[in-house]
Parts: C-alpha cells; sequence; structure tokens
C-alpha cells in the first residue's frame, strides 16, 4: 500500500492557514510543533454513533416538587402540565440509579415513519426499555441548550411510561430548546404522532443501582 509522503498533501493552503489561524498564529503554532502547547478534544458529556447520543445520569431521590423549585432556581422554566406531572402521585423518584441513556435521533427515521409506535418499536428492536419519568428532569438540568444545539436536536423526549397531567391526558416529560428560555415541557403520547427530524427520544439502555 503506498504511504501518503506528507500528511498535509490532501489539505489546501487556505485549510493549513485556518489551522494556524485556530491554534493562535505562527507563534502557537510552533509552540504546538515544540511541544509547548496541547490542544484537546473539548470535554463532552455525551457521545454520538450512528444518530444515537449515549450519555448516563444518577438520580438522587429528589421528588417531583423539590425539582420544580430546583429547576427555577436555577433559571429553567417548568411548563404548567410538566408542573402537574411532576406532582402526579404516578411520579416517584429513585436515589442512587444510575441510568444509561440511548437518544435515537429523528434522522434515523423516514418522515413518514417518525411517529411514537415505530420510534417505540424501533426502541424495542435495539432492547431499549422506558425510563423513570425522572431522567426528562435530570436531562434538563445536565444540558444546556448550546449542548442541545450541538447535538443537532430541539427537544429532548423522555420516552417514559406516560403520566396524565391535570387535564387527564397521558403525558412525556420533555427537554425543550427554545429561543432564549431553557424548559421543562411536556408532550402528548400519541401513538400516531409525528415528530421532527431534529427531535430526539430518550430511552433507557440500562440501568444499575447503587443502593442496597
Amino acid at each position: 500500500m503506498e504511504s501518503k509522503l506528507f500528511e498535509s498533501q490532501d489539505l489546501t493552503a487556505g485549510q493549513l492557514n485556518a489551522i494556524v489561524k485556530k491554534l493562535g498564529g505562527h507563534d502557537a503554532a510552533m509552540k504546538f510543533l515544540r511541544g509547548e502547547l496541547v490542544v484537546s478534544e473539548p470535554d463532552r458529556k455525551w457521545r454520538e454513533q450512528d444518530g444515537v447520543i449515549y450519555f448516563s445520569v444518577t438520580s438522587d431521590g429528589t421528588t417531583g416538587e423539590e425539582w420544580i423549585a430546583r429547576l427555577e432556581k436555577k433559571s429553567f422554566r417548568v411548563g404548567d402540565y410538566a408542573k402537574s406531572v411532576l406532582r402526579s402521585k404516578d411520579f416517584k423518584p429513585t436515589k442512587g440509579v444510575t441510568t444509561e441513556i440511548s437518544v435515537l435521533k429523528g434522522m434515523l427515521f423516514e418522515d413518514n415513519n417518525r411517529i411514537t409506535k415505530k420510534i417505540r418499536a424501533e426502541a424495542d428492536k435495539r432492547k431499549l426499555t422506558k425510563p423513570n419519568a425522572e431522567v426528562a428532569c435530570l436531562i434538563r438540568e445536565m444540558f444546556t441548550d448550546k449542548e442541545i444545539e450541538a447535538m443537532g436536536l430541539t427537544w429532548i423526549v423522555t420516552m417514559h411510561e406516560p403520566i396524565k397531567d391535570s387535564d387527564g391526558d397521558p403525558e412525556l416529560l420533555s427537554t425543550d430548546r427554545d429561543g432564549a428560555d431553557c424548559w421543562l415541557g411536556t408532550y402528548y403520547d400519541d401513538g400516531g404522532y409525528r415528530w421532527y427530524r431534529n427531535d430526539g427520544f430518550a430511552f433507557a439502555s440500562s440501568q444499575v443501582s447503587s443502593q442496597i
């Protein structure tokens, strides 16, 4: 196999110049070559592979009412229906449970197939399960809107067992990126609901409890 004489031979002069500028100019580039300047990848809380985003969250026993106060204290917005879900008797917090999360990106599905029942069916094929509803709160707290944007997403809908809101409708909690406001909202759980390409759907791939 023929090897390249120079690793940079496929780069244009403009690309090489851009690299030097990114390093901070000529002097910084020379420091890099002498080993005096270290370049590292940004520390991310998540990774992506084949259209699936992976990360983990750990519960700490926070109740629904406490989540409302906790998120609002950190300047997150909590929707009225989200508050009613968090205050429901069916919202059951855990403590010390680490959940490995897999977020299926909407881009994995054709437009006509990007509906709730088919997304859940795909999750079943991948042996993914419904996470605890509290995962939505942990996701909202964990990621800024800029990080969600970097994932290529607008919403991360947590595909937990639906919880009825104050109107009696089954809802799913969701992390929403909405301009200047960072929301914990809800979406109606309808098997035929059609989602967008930039939506993400959070499922559990595994759970480990540190509690005895």
